[in-house]
């Protein structure tokens, strides 16, 4: 079969499209006829050997994608399958969740990861509630775009920000209420927009560059949810400080916490691929590549060349 390897580490320039021989997959696991790679920042890190993702080489990267099970036809997504940039993957059967009629492969690799990320933030981590006002940074983002989309389908309102007037754009078409383009200003805007109030939650994935104006911006006993650090880890926080912006929550959160059982996996996949099938969730996958040009998706995803989520199809375009 075809795989795309890694026996060095480095840039895109090591991915490598091999033949290798088919996984045997483990006594309980089963065999996958692989039909959408979603490819993420976590597979640049595994192809640049950052922790945890270091290991040992040659190995096939990725882990998000969805196919159809050999001997039943069974359509199942995944979002933790090592080895996924592959036309056959081995897995156990409690790493793979069902897809629903009425959903193709394609969008259910393109959303499944980064679905339950915003399906955790907007339900789990602070549950939006009707008429709360949240920030929701890098809203044009892969993440961002489907957190919006979350928290105005519980009735929230969505103050966004993005790095350019283009993405602004993105991030209203996806139903944010209002716009800061460039970050600065976002908590004064959202005090305004909530009279006063503040937000009752900052949704981070930028870390360092927004984490005290974040603060600001809160409600009192608002929750501020750095889920990502694109800018580098927030500065030590001294606690004291939670209470002087009137007694708030700091939490740091992980998608695996969140699926760390089968059963929460399960619940948590069903729940996004339920809005997906329903119409009530937009999924925009923004480029489709042939597995041999894995390396060309990871410049354009490095390069943020693209919006949207990227595949590979390893059955061709």
């Amino acid at each position: 079969m075809q795989a795309v390897v890694v026996e060095r580490r480095g840039g895109p320039e090591v991915l490598t499209v091999s033949e290798v021989p088919e996984p045997e997959p483990a006594e309980g696991a089963v065999l996958v006829d692989v039909a959408a790679v979603g490819v993420n920042f976590r597979d640049v890190y595994e192809r640049e050997g950052r922790p945890p993702y270091g290991g040992a080489l040659p190995a096939v990267v990725g882990a998000e994608g969805a196919g159809t099970v050999v001997g039943t036809g069974e359509r199942v997504a995944w979002l933790d399958v090592p080895g996924s940039y592959a036309t056959l993957v081995a897995a156990r059967p409690e790493k793979l969740v069902p897809v629903p009629d009425g959903v193709g492969l394609d969008v259910a690799a393109a959303v499944l990861l980064q679905g339950c990320t915003a399906q955790y933030l907007a339900a789990d981590s602070y549950p939006v509630a009707e008429g709360d006002w949240v920030v929701v940074h890098s809203a044009a983002g892969g993440v961002g775009l489907l957190l919006t989309q979350l928290v105005r389908d519980r009735g929230g309102h969505v103050l966004a920000t993005t790095s350019t007037r283009e993405k602004a754009e993105l991030a209203r078409a996806a139903g944010a209420d209002d716009v800061v383009v460039g970050y600065d200003g976002f908590a004064e805007r959202v005090r305004e927009l909530s009279g006063g109030e503040g937000a009752a939650a900052v949704y981070d994935g930028v870390g360092r560059t927004t984490f005290a104006a974040g603060l600001a911006a809160l409600r009192p006993t608002g929750r501020m949810i750095v889920y990502g650090a694109a800018s580098g880890q927030p500065d030590p926080l001294e606690v004291q400080t939670l209470a002087a912006h009137g007694s708030l929550y700091v939490q740091r959160p992980t998608l695996g916490t969140y699926t760390r059982t089968p059963q929460l996996l399960r619940e948590r996949a069903g729940a996004v691929l339920h809005l997906v099938a329903a119409g009530r969730l937009d999924v925009r996958i923004g480029g489709r590549y042939p597995l041999a040009e894995a390396r060309r998706a990871h410049e354009d995803l490095e390069g943020r060349r693209t919006t949207g989520k990227l595949l590979l199809l390893p059955q061709g375009s």
